[in-house]
């Protein structure tokens, strides 16, 4: 499982995106760079993980094509 993110800014071209979840995850943040494309994606917002699982669906976003991520679960930090 990848490991959790707290930085959307990279270095790297987007290579997916996140559907799903919470209305409140800006688009701004739903496009980003992932170096695992096979596995779960956990994202760190606020004080949950937000899950997705990858579909084998792309998008063309700007001229680059996206993989889709669909958001699966939510789970909580621990204290």
């Amino acid at each position: 499982m990848s490991s959790a993110k707290s930085d959307v800014m990279t270095d790297h071209e987007p290579n997916i995106i996140l559907r799903g979840g919470p209305d409140w995850l800006p688009e701004e943040e739903r496009t980003r760079f992932e170096s695992d494309l096979g596995e779960k994606l956990k994202v760190l917002i606020g004080n949950a993980y937000e899950h997705f699982v990858p579909t084998g669906e792309t998008v063309e976003r700007e001229g680059v094509r996206l993989r889709v991520f669909l958001w699966s679960r939510r789970t909580y930090v621990a204290e």
